[in-house]
């Protein structure tokens, strides 16, 4: 199945994060924070929302970083994804 964010979402997927400390501490699953830094899968065409033109800024395939409680989580054929306002999205990684 193939997601189409509408306006100026954009639908992206977690970084994977280390599981173990720089000491070498396994942490598990629920200790772990939220990922914070994330790759693009899918843009919407922007538009206007609430009255202002937003032109997006990022693209598909770019890693960004994005606010750390942002954002709609949902499960597509068994992956994780999140869909967030462009807004949300902090910064793109080089």
């Amino acid at each position: 199945m193939k997601v189409k964010p509408l306006l100026d979402r954009v639908v992206i997927k977690a970084t994977e994060s280390e599981e173990t400390t720089k000491s070498g501490i396994v942490l598990p699953g629920s200790a772990q924070e939220k990922p914070q830094i994330a790759e693009i899968v899918e843009v919407g065409p922007g538009g206007n929302v609430d009255g202002n033109e937003v032109v997006m800024q990022v693209k598909p395939g770019d890693k960004v970083i994005v606010s750390k409680y942002a954002g709609t989580e949902v499960k597509i054929d068994g992956e994780e994804l999140t869909i967030v306002r462009q807004s949300d999205i902090l910064a793109i990684v080089e």
